[in-house]
């Protein structure tokens, strides 16, 4: 197993460790989007300890249940487990629980929606089991699930039998930015935006682009039929959505430009009221976002929201491959590869390129640099003017203005000068507010513009060689 896929996993693993050591029984939910690691993470935090670790299927609750005994009785080398033909889960694991051990016992119940699905029951059973046995054992019991919608239903909400039982839970995330380089050490900060823009934090993505060129990597592994993540989205709302049709054309809608709920419903033919469930849906996936602009007091009941695709792949996928299916299914590749090598840093790389540099803002320390620290980031707009960055102070006595170019240019006074005008219109609740600039660039700056830097205390230059530091 390879070390690099425990990057940015050390919180996760600890918590499981500390969780393990506790001295009454612990209970962990484990959640989080497909290929995220959480498996991955579980083999590892299960290694040299005392486990049973078992995989639900998309089979019935009676066939998964004889899986389950079958390794229950290996587990334990009981003769009348293994020929028993029960379905009956607690004598299961009371059988499992009378080998008495010295040390913990983790048992994992992986894809555990899938149980769920088969017998809505289920999360009763568990509650029982737990209830009456888990509970007052040395055990430490993990439910490790992909579907997000249906682990928060079946095992977090209120109403789920198992509410309250948990002794902890983790949703796991895709991997920051600001650690690619520990994936592909020796990789320039312009290929890792590149390659972040592509797998936007996701394991099992990673490991596709790992080798070789990334161009020729998009072509085998999304473009081709035969590609592992040819139809990754599809796969992905199977899990969580019955509806994928809509969900496709909505995502697609958005990845057009339409980001205005309006303007949304206008290109689907639809009424704007209709759309909310499945917008809804797509955000506690986190496969898009509402945006507002970031000096909204109220942000829920702002007017001014814009969806986007949040997810760094699928944003790539239906702005590149969904559009173009017709031309990858009769083998026309060239078409759709000479498109996004026209297109992919324009369309696609420079709008991650902003995000990167947002999540940059709070890894740099303002209060070393300017005497404060920021408690608000994000972008602005008006109807007429957009500010990559505008950042403020919990005090509410300074604010930050930013820029972010990712192009082969290097930044001049021109950029300065707009941003500085385009400051102004923005509402800053509070007039006493110092203004502060911050521009990002992939390309560096003239050498006017860093004499100019070099003149004020309020303007902070920041090249591609600052972004992972």
């Amino acid at each position: 197993m390879d070390a690099d896929i425990f990057v940015d996993r050390e919180k996760e693993f600890a918590f499981l460790d500390e969780q393990y050591k506790a001295k009454a029984s612990s209970f962990i939910v484990l959640y989080g989007r497909r290929r995220v690691g959480k498996t991955a993470l579980i083999t590892r935090f299960i290694q040299k300890k005392p486990s049973l670790y078992f995989l639900a299927t998309e089979e019935s609750e009676a066939q998964n249940c004889a899986a389950f005994r079958a390794q229950a009785a290996e587990m334990t080398g009981n003769e009348l487990l293994e020929s028993s033909r029960t379905t009956d889960w607690l004598l299961i694991f009371k059988t499992l629980l009378e080998q008495k051990s010295p040390e913990r016992l983790v048992i994992v119940f992986d894809e555990f929606q899938y149980l769920a699905r088969a017998n809505p029951a289920f999360p009763s059973i568990m509650q029982k089991v737990w209830d009456t046995l888990l509970a007052k054992s040395n055990v430490m019991l993990i439910l490790c699930g992909s579907s997000v919608s249906m682990m928060e239903s079946a095992v977090l909400a209120y109403e789920s039998p198992l509410y309250g039982r948990r002794t902890g839970q983790i949703k796991l995330k895709q991997i920051p930015f600001s650690h690619y380089g520990e994936f592909f050490p020796g990789k320039s900060e312009d290929k890792l935006t590149e390659l972040y823009a592509l797998t936007g934090g996701v394991p099992k993505y990673i490991e596709f682009f790992e080798g070789g060129n990334i161009r020729e990597q998009i072509a085998k592994n999304i473009l081709s039929p035969q590609g592992f993540l040819y139809n990754e989205p599809a796969f992905l709302l199977y899990q969580e959505v019955s509806e994928i049709g809509s969900y496709f054309s909505l995502i697609k809608s958005i990845a057009a430009g339409n980001h205005k709920l309006a303007d949304i419903a206008s290109n689907l033919e639809l009424k704007q009221t209709g759309l909310s469930k499945y917008l809804n849906t797509l955000i506690n996936l986190e496969f898009i976002e509402r945006e507002v602009p970031v000096t909204e007091e109220k942000p829920e009941k702002s007017k001014r929201g814009l969806y986007r695709i949040k997810d760094n792949f699928l944003q790539f996928w239906f702005r590149f491959v969904f559009p173009n299916l017709r031309y990858l299914e009769i083998g026309q590749t060239k078409i759709v590869e000479d498109h996004i090598r026209k297109n992919f840093i324009d369309s696609h790389v420079s709008f991650v390129y902003e995000d990167i540099c947002r999540e940059r803002m709070w890894r740099i320390d303002f209060n070393k640099l300017w005497g404060f620290t920021i408690s608000r980031c994000g972008r602005w707009w008006d109807k007429n003017n957009e500010i990559d960055i505008v950042a403020y102070d919990g005090a509410g006595k300074n604010i930050i203005f930013g820029e972010c170019k990712y192009t082969s240019q290097k930044m001049g006074l021109d950029v300065f000068t707009a941003l500085e005008e385009k400051s102004r219109r923005v509402k800053r609740q509070n007039d006493a507010r110092r203004p502060y600039f911050i521009l990002f660039s992939k390309s560096g700056f003239t050498v006017a513009l860093k004499a100019l830097a070099e003149s004020r205390n309020d303007l902070l230059l920041m090249s591609k060689e600052h972004l992972n530091g």
